[in-house]
């Protein structure tokens, strides 16, 4: 694996200088950061502030988005995800995604984890493939008699271990996270932070969270972002710190970081 820091753990991600555009417009700028292997890396800050466009740039979901472009460079173990002749749709089978909201299929539980295996023409038993997705997913227990059900039926939680099991079902590097417990109650959001336990032991995760007891209760790291309010009223997302969660959660750097983790502002 390509890089590594004074601490020897791998960098999967490596974002320099990064702009995202849609259109003419900046969405955010200027983004330099290190995502480091099997750890949780946390996006927080107010609306608005860009953290899920950065996300987003990560396994290049922002191209499906009209006029949406970026500037500088987003490196995966040392490669550019943006260079010419990178495959997007192998990029986001190898960096899969989870959304806010739970967005099973409506077809069966089985159908639902098979789904990216079989379009991604994966060599590999596919009742082998759901156990252990599901297994992974922590959901297994709950569904292994009702695989032919449709994935409607689940209560929200369990669709949204299910869209984490069909994630991990094409074998990912890294798993995104979009806010995945704020459409959850407290219980269904525990049941989500144990799994991220779980998952980081075989997986790099980055989260998107408004969530601040989450995002210090799950990352190892934490990237604060804000807006920057031009002058003319557009409203672009900035990187303010990115630090040890530890260390942004008790001792920030930044005053502005300090004010919104205690609440003073966001």
């Amino acid at each position: 694996m390509n890089g590594s820091d004074t601490t020897e753990q791998g960098v999967v991600f490596d974002m320099k200088g990064l702009h995202v555009f849609y259109g003419d417009f900046p969405a955010v700028r200027d983004i330099s950061l290190q995502v480091r292997t099997n750890d949780i890396t946390a996006f927080i800050g107010p609306s608005g502030c860009g953290k899920s466009t950065v996300l987003r740039a990560l396994n290049r979901m922002n191209d499906l988005i009209p006029g949406a472009r970026i500037e500088g460079q987003v490196l995966y173990h040392g490669q550019d995800l943006y260079a010419a002749g990178v495959d997007p749709v192998e990029v986001r089978r190898r960096i899969g995604m989870v959304f806010q909201k739970p967005n099973p299929f409506p077809k069966s539980i089985y159908d639902n984890v098979t789904f990216g295996p079989k379009l991604a023409g994966m060599d590999a038993d596919l009742d082998d493939v759901v156990e252990d997705s599901l297994q992974r997913a922590a959901l297994w227990d709950e569904v292994r008699d009702k695989l032919d059900q449709s994935a409607m039926a689940l209560s929200g939680g369990q669709q949204q271990r299910l869209c984490i099991a069909r994630a991990i079902a094409t074998k990912p590097d890294v798993i995104l996270m979009d806010e995945p417990a704020s459409a959850l109650d407290p219980i269904a959001t525990q049941r989500i932070e144990e799994l991220m336990f779980d998952l980081k032991r075989d997986y790099s995760i980055v989260v998107v969270t408004h969530n601040m007891q989450q995002a210090a209760r799950v990352s190892d790291r934490a990237a604060f972002f804000n807006v920057d309010v031009r002058e003319d009223g557009a409203r672009t997302g900035v990187l303010v710190e990115f630090d040890s969660t530890d260390k942004i959660f008790t001792n920030p750097n930044r005053k502005e970081t300090e004010d919104y983790i205690t609440g003073r502002f966001g």
